[in-house]
Order: C-alpha cells, then structure tokens, then sequence
C-alpha cells in the first residue's frame, strides 16, 4: 500500500516539474520570437511544439530501448495525440462565440489532413499490408517520415497574422535566452526518462496492461505542456496558434515513431496485440476526422457537435476493453 502510494507521488512529482520546465521553455522561445529576426510561425508552429514534445520523444524511446516494451511507446505517442485533440475541442468550444467568427488557418487544415493520413498508414501497417521493412525500419515509419516533412513545410510557412501582447520587457540577451531555453530542454529529457521507469512500475504494481499505463500515465502526463500552452492562447484568442501547437505537436510526436523505429534493431515497435493499443488508433482516427469540421466550418452546431465527438472517441478509446 505504502509502496504504491510513494509510486503515484513520485509521478505527481515528475509530472509537475516536465509542465514547470516546459512553461520555461515555451517562455524562452517566446523572448526569442521578439528579440531575433526567426520567423514567428517557425519558432510556434514548428520549434515551440517540438520541444514540448520531448517528452513524448524521450519516454517513447525509453520504453523502447531500456525497458524494451514497445507497446508503451506506440500507446504513449496513440494516446498523447488523441488526449491533445480533446483538449483543443474543449478549448475552442468554451471560446466558441469568439473562435466562430475566425477562420483556420489553410496550414493548419493540411497538416490535419497529414494527421490523418498517418493514421490511415498505421492502419494499414496493423492489418499486415505496410508491416514491411527495408533494412531494419519498417516502411510504415518511413511513410510517416514523409507525411511529416511535407506537414511541416506548411506549418514553417503558414503565418497565424495573430500574436500575442507581450506584458513586460525583455531583460535577457538572445545569448542568454538561448541558453535557458538549452538547460529547460535538458530538464524535460531527463524527466521524461524518469516518467518512462516510474510509469512501467506503476503498470506492474497495479497490475494495468502497458497499452492503458501508456495511454493515461504517459500519454497525458506528456501532453500537460500542450495542454497549458493551448488553454493560454485561447483565452488570448489566438486560435491559429493555439490549433497550431496542436496539429505540431501531434506531428512530431508521430516522427517519434520513426525515430524509434531506427533505434529498435531487433524488434518493432508497431505491436498491436494489446487490444487497448487497437482502440487508440481506431478511435484517433475518428477523433481526428472529426477535428475537421471544427476546424473548417463556421457554423456553431456543426462546431459544438464535433468538438463533443471528439471527445467522446478519447473517452471511448479509454473504455474500450
């Protein structure tokens, strides 16, 4: 008893200091927006959402490599995605007076649709149709490494035209910015490695399956950074980069499943006995279909009536047995 409580502290504990570090992060690159001539959809859209997924990235390639369970990393990246896409549903829904009235972002709508496409190929990577390799990375990993790049040449080219007032002055050099935003990156590897062994402990302790440990410890322990840096720019209306912290964020976490791919020699990370990992990409999938009337259309219902589908598939996707 005494044993498992001390678990759940510990990931209480590692969960706060991941969202302090990542709030130091985003708060640096926000100085760096202002204070260098870097394009501002680059340092949001691409940059920003990289680095808060790090921690999606490091506990992916933990699970992968130091306690070689896979299915904690593809859960972990599954549901990660689809806990993000609820948030934002939520977000813009409580704004939607003000959000109905904005229109998306065309960058935003494509890499949606590249979303969608890597689903569609982990599909039919779990059916045994793209289940192949060349080398030791599988094709399905490489599709994904293709859908990504060209995802992510629209966010670095899309412009929101929307920014953020900034409250006070701007004291540090871009040197010594740049060098806190350094040692914040640095925290959040080290606490994302931390997560991946107190998550697996968890898992054996409670005596939970590695898909649902992966889909609640992890994947919405590390997407609290998202979470906290979407709710902050909706409530500042600035729903283009709000939906593009998102959309980014989800994309690169899906280059993590490359990224792991190329690490995991002797095994595939694509494991999808655990029916649980199933319901994930069945249900993301929907989610993410239905973000897009969300996105796309003006109309009040229609909006309120997907963002409260894709809720509900995150909430399926957890019940799911």
């Amino acid at each position: 008893m005494w044993q498992q409580a001390l678990l759940i502290l510990e990931y209480l504990i590692v969960v706060s200091l991941v969202v302090f570090a990542s709030i130091k992060a985003s708060k640096y690159i926000d100085m760096l927006d202002k204070t260098t001539k870097l394009s501002g959809a680059f340092l949001g859209g691409v940059l920003l959402s990289a680095i808060t997924s790090l921690p999606e990235l490091f506990t992916s390639i933990s699970a992968t490599l130091l306690i070689e369970k896979p299915s904690l990393c593809l859960s972990n990246i599954l549901g990660s995605n689809i806990f993000n896409m609820a948030v934002l549903a939520l977000s813009l829904t409580a704004a939607i007076k003000h959000f109905s009235k904005r229109e998306t972002s065309k960058g935003n709508i494509l890499v949606t649709l590249f979303i969608i496409s890597i689903y569609a190929v982990l599909l039919l990577n779990m059916f045994n149709i793209l289940d192949r390799d060349i080398a030791t990375v599988n094709i399905t990993s490489l599709a994904i490494v293709a859908l990504y790049i060209f995802g992510v040449r629209y966010l670095a080219k899309e412009d929101s035209g929307e920014s953020c007032e900034v409250a006070e002055d701007i004291t540090l050099t871009t040197k010594q910015i740049a060098i806190r935003f350094t040692l914040a990156s640095v925290a959040l590897v080290a606490l994302s490695v931390m997560m991946t062994y107190i998550t697996d402990d968890i898992a054996t302790e409670f005596n939970i399956g590695t898909g649902l440990a992966g889909a609640i410890f992890l994947g919405v322990a590390t997407s609290l950074p998202e979470v906290s840096s979407t709710i902050a720019l909706v409530r500042l209306r600035n729903y283009n980069i709000a939906i593009g912290n998102i959309v980014g964020s989800n994309l690169f976490n899906f280059f993590v499943l490359f990224i792991a791919d190329l690490l995991c020699i002797h095994s595939t990370i694509y494991e999808f006995q655990d029916q649980r990992i199933v319901a994930l990409l069945e249900f993301s999938l929907f989610a993410s279909i239905a973000l897009l009337p969300l996105l796309k259309v003006r109309k009040k219902w229609v909006k309120v009536v997907a963002a409260i589908a894709v809720v509900v598939c995150y909430v399926m996707s957890l019940l799911r047995e």
